[in-house]
């Protein structure tokens, strides 16, 4: 959900940016306004954290390494990384873990896929795909326990 949000308020933005453009005129006579309109907005954001950090009575440090973290780094990023930043530690763990294989259920029972294999090759045997020796080292893989 945090990210339909996220994606949402780009194109707000966006759209709020085309808007200027289009019925103002343009970006550059209004810049400064801009600036100081996003300035504001992070300074307000930046102070409800505070507040709410100090109504937990908790550091920066806790706030990061609540379990919702679960001690990843947080980075922050605007219109696809025209703006980010990092917070966190760098050697984070990654979000999918690639280490080990994942179990993989099979909706047939083992005999049914081995024979589905033996025959796809001798298949390839007949039609002279691979040779004797590749058919043979093949079902040994294939029956090997």
């Amino acid at each position: 959900m945090l990210a339909y949000f996220i994606l949402i308020l780009h194109v707000v933005l966006l759209a709020g940016i085309v808007l200027l453009v289009i019925f103002l005129r343009g970006v550059t006579q209004y810049m400064l306004w801009i600036f100081l309109a996003g300035a504001v907005a992070i300074v307000v954001s930046g102070y409800l954290f505070y507040r709410r950090m100090k109504a937990e009575g908790r550091t920066l440090k806790e706030m990061l390494r609540s379990p919702m973290m679960g001690g990843r780094a947080v980075e922050v990023s605007l219109l696809g990384g025209l703006a980010s930043f990092r917070v966190g530690r760098a050697e984070s763990r990654p979000a999918i873990d690639f280490d080990a294989p994942p179990e993989v259920p099979r909706i047939e029972d083992p005999q049914t896929h081995h024979v589905r294999e033996i025959t796809e090759l001798a298949r390839l045997y007949e039609k002279n795909l691979i040779t004797l020796e590749e058919y043979n080292k093949a079902k040994r893989e294939v029956f090997k326990p």
